[in-house]
């Protein structure tokens, strides 16, 4: 491909020049001449480099830092980081190089950027250690997420550019990591963004069918809305208020979200948009005005009570304030009857806030105090939380109990004085004593709420009134952990077991060394410990040491151990007696030759070379020839094969990103797999042997499983059928739909 460099160049210097005009309005001092130092350290840096698009590195940076600047708000410190995040990790600049160019701050945030090399131990993943790195930044600078965030939004804007397995990994790790944080800092429209490019690598047929049918009914849509907000319009004008008001459709991945848990076909999905009415108001009537938005939109459209939203009196932990109501349409147009429509109403400061989060958060702090202190309040959580489980837990482990608490909504409670507390929605009355002091957890056991004495794990809902009733003779045990919901509330409670488990810790290692001076073993090295672990299928040293400390593990089983690891140890110098040395281009050739020796049924080619070796197929997914596939290695069961879309697949791509390998079906050779199918419709005599009938004697397909339900007239049922590859199944699935009373007919997925 012909390269044009002058052309390039100019593009570069077009792009860094948009950044800087749009940065203008803040920059003060010397801040454009530090930016342009930025700029002139990192193309030096990668003008060798070239992205998988095959333009030049430079684009990269550049764009991040302008997402930094036009999408999230944020000012010169983050632009230099942004220009300059690659710069350590890439080439033989040093942190300590940026140091000296800038100041120990930009040096920082560069170093939280900068992903972990080298290799990790049993039970983490590089991505899960990466994630922990960058989460630590919390305590000492938001902004490292915020650029991480901007980085991740540019990468899923460019993913098409590579391979099909890396844009799996890189959009599973989006969706499910990325997308939650951005959700809890409040950058919804990043948020959005995010989830739908990841939804298009991941589920590219579901992705297309959605989009295309929105853009086929998006001119009847506008004019519904146009319909839908004129009265609005006619009376908001009449009282003159100054704002401005429009429909916007839901997300492709929240409109994918209902259809799937739901089990609603597109059509039936009503609220596929929501209108916004936005107010130029001075913040002292904010609320007020709010409200006579709501009481104008309700004179005209009969409202769901149950749907009522107000975050503008109690705005969410991460700042977010906003007043939403579900109301009902009247038929406009073709429409034989009304719709559920979303109408949210916010100020134009909290309309910033909603779409950039935390940067506009800090640009309007100390203005309203509530908002302030409600973000202030999750971000100390957050950060308390991360600390105390930075040491006591796996990267893993800490992942996922920042994860899970990343989208869950809130419940609002009270303390017995009338203190507003505000925790994750599905926090118990456990989670509220940790909330009010880890002391207070610890000796809790039990709660009042409305005078009424409940359990621990009693659910809290919003406006419960929580007294913590307390014991000195309570202390926290391992069974708590299923009772907490709050990341808080874990870290608290494994840091108590962590204190109580140190004596169990010690001598279970006391234990195990004097076995093993007894069974020919002087000294229990850090490879016997990792042996013992990966035997007792223990996620770290002290788990390995803790279950034989209190006697989870007989310490007889080392004997079974001593004898499995000889065994081992002879049938592998067996093989290397039996087998020559041969270079790796011979070793092929003679692997090739075994895997033509193989059983007819391997159809599936694997890693990079696209080889056949043995694997499994995964039960949770079940895949079949022509599905979208991986490959996944497990620790102890060889090769396992998901599909794309096993509803694992987010969680293994993303935490465990390094164990998965390449997968590719071949359709040489006739093969069947079972698969199960859901059906369902109008019950009718007969129906039952019209499908099997079908199934069996027309299709001949063989039928391995059956069960069928009704309830009201409705029936489901679930078929598990030997089906060729994909075509087979979908074709089967069309015959089965045209028999009268069935409605649809769907894989199940787990």
């Amino acid at each position: 491909m012909q390269i044009d460099l002058e052309k390039e160049r100019l593009e570069i210097l077009k792009r860094y020049r948009k950044l800087l005009r749009t940065a203008k309005p803040f920059l003060k001092d010397d801040d454009a001449k530090q930016i342009k130092k930025a700029f002139l350290i990192s193309a030096e840096a990668h003008k060798e480099m070239r992205r998988k698009s095959g333009e030049p590195y430079i684009y990269h940076p550049l764009a991040v830092a302008q997402i930094c600047v036009e999408e999230i708000g944020l000012g010169t410190t983050s632009i230099i980081s942004a220009l300059l995040h690659d710069v350590v990790e890439d080439t033989d600049t040093t942190l300590a190089d940026i140091e000296k160019q800038f100041n120990p701050k930009i040096a920082s945030i560069i170093d939280g950027l900068t992903k972990i090399a080298g290799t990790f131990e049993y039970g983490t993943s590089q991505q899960a250690e990466n994630f922990r790195k960058m989460l630590l930044t919390l305590s000492d600078d938001i902004r490292v997420i915020l650029i991480k965030l901007a980085d991740r939004l540019h990468n899923m804007r460019t993913l098409t550019s590579m391979a099909k397995e890396k844009q799996m990994k890189i959009a599973s790790e989006t969706i499910y990591l990325y997308a939650p944080l951005a959700h809890r800092l409040g950058l919804n429209a990043i948020k959005s963004e995010l989830e739908d490019l990841g939804l298009k690598h991941t589920e590219p047929e579901a992705y297309k069918e959605i989009a295309d049918k929105l853009a086929e009914n998006k001119r009847s849509r506008e004019g519904f809305v146009e319909n839908f907000i004129k009265p609005i319009k006619k009376t908001l004008d009449e009282r003159g208020l100054n704002y401005t008001i429009k429909g916007r459709p839901k997300s492709i991945f929240s409109i994918y979200n209902k259809i799937k848990k739901g089990n609603t076909p597109f059509e039936k999905i009503y609220d596929l948009f929501a209108v916004r009415v936005v107010l130029d108001v001075p913040i002292e009537r904010e609320k007020s005005d709010c409200w006579e938005v709501y009481s104008v939109v309700t004179d005209h459209y009969r409202p769901n009570p149950s749907r009522l939203k107000d975050w503008v009196s109690t705005p969410k932990s991460n700042g977010y304030e906003s007043l939403h109501t579900t109301v009902m349409s009247k038929p406009f147009a073709h429409d034989k009857e009304g719709r559920w429509v979303e109408v949210q109403i916010r100020s134009k400061r909290m309309d910033e806030i909603a779409e950039k989060g935390v940067a506009a958060h800090f640009k309007y702090k100390g203005t309203d105090t509530r908002t302030s202190e409600a973000f202030e309040s999750w971000l100390s959580q957050v950060r308390e939380a991360i600390e105390a489980n930075d040491k006591s837990q796996s990267a893993v482990e800490l992942v996922e109990d920042i994860k899970n608490s990343l989208y869950h909504e809130e419940v609002f409670v009270f303390s017995p004085k009338g203190k507003l507390i505000v925790l994750q929605s599905g926090a118990t009355a456990l989670d509220f004593a940790f909330e009010i002091h880890s002391e207070v957890g610890a000796r809790c056991i039990g709660a009042k709420v409305g005078g009424k004495l409940v359990p621990l794990s009693h659910k809290l809902q919003n406006g419960d009134q929580i007294e913590i009733l307390t014991s000195s003779k309570q202390k926290p045990s391992e069974d708590w952990l299923r009772i907490v919901f709050t990341t808080k509330a874990k870290a608290r409670i494994k840091d108590f077991i962590k204190e109580e488990n140190k004596s169990h810790i010690i001598k279970g290692r006391d234990l195990i060394e004097h076995r093993l001076k007894h069974l020919g073993y002087p000294l229990l090295t850090l490879e016997i410990t990792n042996q013992l672990r990966a035997y007792f299928n223990a996620k770290d040293a002290n788990d390995l040491f803790y279950r034989f400390g209190k006697t989870y593990i007989n310490i007889d089983q080392l004997k079974h151990w001593k004898l499995d690891r000889e065994l081992h140890e002879k049938k592998q110098a067996e093989k290397s007696i039996q087998a020559p040395i041969v270079d790796s281009k011979s070793f092929r050739k003679e692997m090739q030759q075994y895997h033509k020796e193989r059983k007819e049924s391997d159809t599936l080619l694997i890693g990079e070379d696209m080889d056949k070796v043995d694997y499994t197929l995964a039960k949770c997914c079940n895949p079949i020839s022509g599905d979208e596939v991986f490959g996944f290695v497990t620790i102890n069961e060889g090769i396992k094969i998901h599909r794309a879309a096993c509803p694992n697949s987010p969680e293994l791509l993303s935490r465990h990103g390094d164990r998965v390998i390449k997968a590719q079906w071949t359709s040489q050779i006739a093969m069947s797999f079972v698969v199960d199918l859901v059906i369902r419709g109008i019950d009718r005599v007969g129906l039952v042997n019209d499908v099997t009938r079908l199934i069996s004697e027309k299709l001949q397909v063989n039928i391995t499983a059956l069960t069928i339900g009704v309830k009201d007239g409705l029936f489901e049922g679930q078929i598990s059928l030997m089906v060729q590859d994909t075509d087979h199944l979908d074709s089967l699935s069309a015959e089965m739909e045209q028999v009268p009373g069935v409605i649809e007919v769907e894989r199940k997925v787990s």
